[in-house]
């Protein structure tokens, strides 16, 4: 049976962006899937429950997760609820979980409903989490600084234009890697796509 590999994207998404990602992971010879969920009209709690389900109904040996921004927040509130799958690897891309301060700054300015109902109990708080699963995570950072949204504010270098390094980092990950490329231009450059198939093949990235 083939390892499967599934996708959660992030904020405002749909899984489109994700087409490319999935399409090289498939022809390296991973059985892919889109999660896909309302992120903002449905919270965190609600969501991650909804992937638990939905990673319930796969039949496989091996479980991969990709997950996106607040996809990453979404698989790792589904772990800390006590998610029970086969055994796999986990990456996350881009994913602030510890807190996003472009999320902190529009709920200051009036502007918390722009993130959803995530917002407020995931994105616009200071967090300190912990990667406490047995299976091995994986962290991607972008460092392409280009604020391609000038409503956001400035970030603490270095940082993807929406989200800094910093607000990626977890303890208890097993590596992390940066790309230089900015939040959502990551997913389309091919130099991901391959540290992704390496973390999960092998446990590590490159080099």
């Amino acid at each position: 049976m083939s390892e499967v590999v599934v996708f959660v994207h992030g904020l405002y998404m749909v899984g489109l962006e994700l087409t490319l990602l999935r399409r090289r992971l498939r022809r390296a010879g991973y059985a892919t899937h889109q999660f896909v969920y309302r992120s903002l009209a449905r919270g965190l709690d609600e969501n991650a429950a909804r992937l638990k389900s939905y990673l319930g109904s796969l039949e496989t040996e091996r479980l991969h997760l990709v997950a996106h921004s607040l996809g990453g927040l979404v698989v790792l509130r589904m772990f800390q609820q006590g998610a029970d799958l086969p055994r796999g690897r986990v990456v996350f891309l881009g994913s602030p979980v510890r807190g996003s301060r472009s999320a902190m700054y529009l709920t200051e300015q009036g502007l918390g409903w722009a993130v959803g109902r995530a917002g407020p109990g995931a994105l616009a708080e200071i967090h300190e989490p912990v990667w406490s699963e047995p299976r091995e995570l994986g962290v991607i950072a972008g460092t392409h600084e280009f604020r391609f949204n000038f409503l956001l504010p400035r970030l603490a270098s270095p940082h993807d234009g929406v989200v800094s390094l910093e607000e990626t980092r977890i303890p208890g990950a097993k590596e992390f890697a940066t790309i230089h490329s900015n939040h959502t231009g990551m997913l389309f450059r091919r130099e991901l796509a391959e540290q992704v198939e390496t973390f999960l093949k092998q446990g590590h990235f490159r080099q």
